[in-house]
């Protein structure tokens, strides 16, 4: 008797005194009602690529969602990067499963034969458009194949053996095609002892900063190192397609680049190099640039970058960085180095400089120019050497436009510089065109460039085709879409812009190419509706002020039978968003003009449930010191999401009680603090967040301080701090299988533990094998019925609030 009454005393201390209610369902995936689930599965219309001559258009046709089956083949995490062992590629469903090709004029079409199954990836043109490079994917390897544009025939180069991780297929200047390629002799793939050798090891030897971001899918041990360098390593060869000939252009490494100089004469090749981190992705790792000669015999040494694991937040390495051919010249190599150290909060008047150095690559650098902020980038121009570079001051978020004399002595002259947050004064821009040696350039007429831009007004967006003269600075514009659509330049075809190709779409146009060809127009496309039975459905951009003054932005969806007057459940979706001031906060970056194109997981399709959407509804966080613009992040987002409502009930859609919230990512971060902060909506959804922020200590989406600096703003802006305040109920998603920096999946279900524990109504839901994005079939079409089946109890059938409350 006593052994029974002491079992039966441990049994009921070792119970809790109350357990919250809490449900684990295991019925497997659900679905949505069939008219979404009919929409959610149909495939998509094709994707449309023109060649670099602008006679031929490639379609690429396109599946729907792939099964999760497919998400689950095995997956190596490694580096940052995932990849598929069994291809040696990076893991993932296909992109690609049929080609068709066109030409401009719609005379001819041939549709491409392919293996069975195809799944087609890694295209590249050929600079005459008369070939397309491709790979396709089998169950146990990559091969390398190539289209003739001329006569619609595939034919396989190599069988099996591309390794195209970091790089694929790209033409040579002599028309052969290099391709990254498995060495042959690279032996078996490792195997993981089931002894370990001993401990990982990382050390910190203080005196020395190395903050890095919260990186997922990094190497954890000695044979994550060596499964990284077995599938990374590569070998490149040049295959000549008309003899058959096949050229080994260097040794096997962990090449991540390699490109022939304009001229063909030489070759630059950049590797990883040990040792390797635990901390960081590999693109942090020490790298080695080299040239070699066009036969791959290495011949000057340009740069050896070592691990940059102690990078400042948002700092570059010191030394060589972006080393790139001059696409233009024969063979001048060209980069930038640091002039502060690599570190943005150094305080400076000169931050970058520019350097080239031409072939035979022997002697000193020339310094090319110097840049008051960080330089980003170059473009070269047709016909000259000089170049378009670019610097940006992260701090007033200005980008700077300079016409560079890269071969001269003439100084660096402005030639544009703007708030890229200021979309009314973006110019547009450069209209490309590719180069016989397969190099991208701006088309230059004589001086004058050609500018492509979205056109944002405050009316919506009027995309545009100008042309800019480079020595008077003055821009003519040569198009400006115009009426009911919305119409925007994909190609140009002249260099005086009197032909071109855009692509067109109106509230009944799902989207098409049409060519303009002085001032006659021609449709290239005809692509059908992809969801005929939401026609009707309407789409209006609309604005109105929050508290402060400041003028939002959102577009209002209404189902297709909504009756003018009609009150109906409101889903408010949206995104927060840093700007420097108001002015560039309220500007209008849609049309009303879009089609409405539903499809995957969007919230668009609550619509189809009798509900309104307030999409894309402005969440602006506006702070003149970036510094510093988030200690006011919860009232300015709690102010945006009440002037929201605000809005739809005096438009009169809305009763204002029955109103959800909903975000995806920073989107589902903002959700969790309106359920906390306010009483506004009656329920939430959050999909793929991060709620707690001192599991990000190094700084969040644009948080530049961090977690020691100011502990108590990372306190403030986690909504995990909050969970008790949460009242309404709130649905999590997640995909278990989360890549992105600083959304682990943890953060979701220790939110959900969270609102548990004090009593909240939450929902967690964890999708199998599913990234941040969601792809898998079954895994969309479940958390759309989640998303509707929330709402549905917690919003639409929601009690009318008690008189006074």
């Amino acid at each position: 008797m006593r052994f029974m009454l002491t079992t039966a005393l441990g049994l009921a201390l070792a119970a809790p005194l109350a357990t919250p209610a809490i449900a684990q369902e295991t019925e497997g995936y659900q679905q949505p009602p069939q008219e979404i689930t009919d929409i959610v599965l149909r495939a998509p219309s094709p994707a449309v690529s023109v060649s670099p001559d602008g006679e031929t258009l490639l379609l690429l046709e396109r599946e729907s969602l792939p099964p999760v089956a497919d998400l689950a083949r095995p997956m190596e995490k490694l580096a940052g990067l995932r990849l598929d062992s069994s291809i040696n590629d990076r893991h993932g469903t296909r992109a690609y499963v049929g080609m068709t090709l066109r030409n401009l004029d719609g005379s001819v079409e041939m549709p491409v034969s392919l293996p069975a199954n195809a799944d087609i990836s890694d295209m590249a043109w050929s600079p005459d458009g008369s070939r397309i490079a491709f790979t396709n994917t089998y169950e146990d390897g990559m091969a390398l194949m190539v289209l003739d544009a001329a006569t619609g025939e595939a034919t396989t180069v190599l069988e099996r053996g591309i390794n195209p991780i970091f790089q694929g297929p790209r033409w040579l200047p002599d028309g052969r095609l290099l391709a990254l390629t498995i060495p042959e002799n690279r032996g078996p793939m490792p195997t993981e002892s089931l002894t370990p050798a001993g401990p990982a090891i990382q050390d910190a030897s203080g005196g020395e900063e190395a903050q890095t971001r919260t990186y997922q899918d990094l190497l954890e041990n000695p044979h994550d190192e060596a499964l990284f360098t077995w599938l990374g390593t590569s070998q490149p060869i040049a295959f000549d397609l008309n003899s058959g000939e096949r050229q080994v252009l260097g040794e096997a490494r962990l090449y991540t680049y390699a490109a022939a100089s304009p001229d063909g004469e030489y070759m630059l090749q950049e590797w990883l190099e040990q040792p390797f981190s635990y901390q960081v992705p590999y693109s942090s790792f020490p790298l080695t640039s080299v040239v070699t000669d066009a036969d791959g015999e290495m011949l000057a040494t340009i740069a050896q970058q070592p691990l940059a694991d102690n990078l400042p937040v948002q700092g570059v390495p010191t030394g060589r960085r972006s080393i790139i051919w001059h696409p233009t010249e024969p063979a001048l190599l060209v980069w930038a180095e640091a002039l502060d150290g690599g570190d943005p909060r150094v305080e400076t008047d000169e931050r970058d400089a520019m350097y080239g150095l031409a072939a035979p690559f022997t002697g000193n650098p020339r310094e090319i120019a110097r840049f008051e902020d960080r330089f980003s980038g170059f473009m070269g121009m047709e016909g000259t050497d000089d170049v378009i570079a670019y610097d940006y001051d992260r701090d007033t978020r200005e980008l700077r436009l300079s016409q560079i004399d890269v071969t001269g002595d003439n100084a660096p002259r402005e030639v544009f510089m703007r708030n890229i947050q200021d979309a009314y004064a973006d110019p547009g821009s450069p209209v490309m065109v590719t180069t016989d040696a397969g190099f991208g350039v701006a088309r230059n007429d004589d001086g004058v460039l050609l500018l492509s831009g979205s056109g944002a007004t405050p009316d919506g967006l009027r995309p545009f085709l100008r042309r800019f003269d480079l020595a008077t600075l003055e821009t003519e514009e040569v198009w400006r879409a115009s009426g009911e659509n919305l119409e925007s330049v994909v190609d140009v075809l002249e260099d005086d812009g009197s032909s071109f190709i855009t692509f067109y779409e109106n509230p009944l146009d799902p989207g098409n190419f049409r060519l303009h060809d002085d001032g006659d127009v021609t449709a290239l496309t005809t692509f059908p509706d992809p969801h005929p039975e939401l026609t009707g459905i309407s789409r209006e951009l609309v604005t109105y002020t929050r508290a402060d003054g400041t003028e939002l932005t959102a577009t209002l969806y209404l189902p297709a039978d909504y009756e003018e007057g009609q009150t109906l459940p409101l889903v408010v979706w949206a995104y927060p968003r840093e700007f420097n001031n108001a002015a560039t906060a309220s500007q209008n970056r849609d049309s009303p003009y879009r089609f409405t194109r539903i499809g995957g997981y969007s919230q668009l399709f609550f619509l189809t449930q009798g509900y309104a959407v307030l999409d894309n509804a402005a969440m602006p966080v506006i702070g003149d010191d970036p510094e510093t613009v988030n200690d006011t992040f919860i009232e300015q987002i709690v102010s945006s999401a009440q002037a929201a409502v605000d809005f739809a009930v005096e438009r009169g859609i809305s009763d204002g009680y029955r109103v959800g919230v909903g975000g995806h990512s920073y989107g589902a971060f903002m959700t969790a603090h309106l359920l906390a902060r306010s009483d506004i909506f009656r329920a939430g959804i959050a999909r793929s967040g991060a709620y707690n922020r001192t599991l990000t200590p190094f700084g969040f989406q644009s948080e530049r301080r961090i977690f020691w600096d100011t502990p108590e703003t990372y306190y403030e802006l986690s909504p995990f701090m909050a969970a008790d305040m949460i009242n309404e109920p709130m649905l999590l998603i997640h995909g278990d299988n989360d890549n992105n920096s600083g959304t682990f999946p943890q953060q979701s279900e220790r939110m959900f533990a969270a609102i548990r524990g004090t009593g909240g109504t939450a929902r967690l839901v964890m999708l199998p094998h599913e990234s941040h994005g969601y792809r898998g079939r079954e895994s969309v079409l479940h958390t759309l019925a989640e998303m509707i089946d929330w709402f549905d109890e917690h919003v639409k059938n929601a009690e009318a609030p008690a008189e006074g409350d």
